[in-house]
């Protein structure tokens, strides 16, 4: 573990000092130390199952019963390792014949499941419920205003007269009116 390129990122990153005796970088340790341990364990476990589906290749794609499995860590003592891979070398497995009964695997997963599809469905149906539930509570809580006073209606039918009126002046007079108009 570089600390000085520790000390470096953490301060390139956050602006931060941090010195090289900081407690920070016993917990940067003991990190190291868990994810080493954890990737080894991990990594035994690879193997084992990489083995294991060796063998069962091998044998003609019969499945091998988990009691017969290597366990991890531990070396594969009396199992045949003809045509297996070297540990850490990239694994790939012969050509097997397909058994009969045997469906192929699927490659690609349909664009929704049936399960999906009702979930959907039931979404779309929660939410025309609830857009009508708001249209409903909005036509039974917003009141509609109320009718026009009969001042009101004398008041439009007035303008209504004024403007046709105003129409049939001379464009002279029209300019006029509409300044006086625009006037507060």
């Amino acid at each position: 573990m570089d600390r000085q390129a520790l000390r470096l990122s953490v301060f390139e990153k956050t602006g931060i000092k941090v010195d090289t005796d900081d407690p920070i970088f016993a917990l940067v340790a003991l990190n190291d130390a868990v994810l080493a341990e954890t990737v080894e364990r991990h990594v035994a476990r690879l193997d084992a199952a990489a083995t294991s589906l060796a063998e069962q290749a091998l044998r003609g794609g019969h499945p091998t019963p988990s009691a017969q499995l290597p366990s991890a860590g531990l070396p594969s003592a009396g199992l045949p390792s003809a045509g297996l891979p070297p540990a850490g070398a990239p694994f790939s497995a012969p050509a097997v014949p397909t058994a009969p009964g045997v469906k192929p695997i699927a490659t690609q997963a349909p664009l929704l499941s049936p399960r999906e599809a009702r979930l959907l469905a039931a979404a779309a149906g929660i939410a025309v419920l609830c857009a009508l539930l708001v249209l409903a509570g909005q036509a039974l809580f917003f009141s509609r205003p109320a009718a026009l006073t009969q001042q009101q209606a004398e008041a439009i039918r007035q303008g209504e007269k004024l403007a046709r009126a105003v129409e049939k002046l001379d464009p002279k007079s029209r300019a006029a009116i509409a300044a006086e108009m625009q006037k507060p």
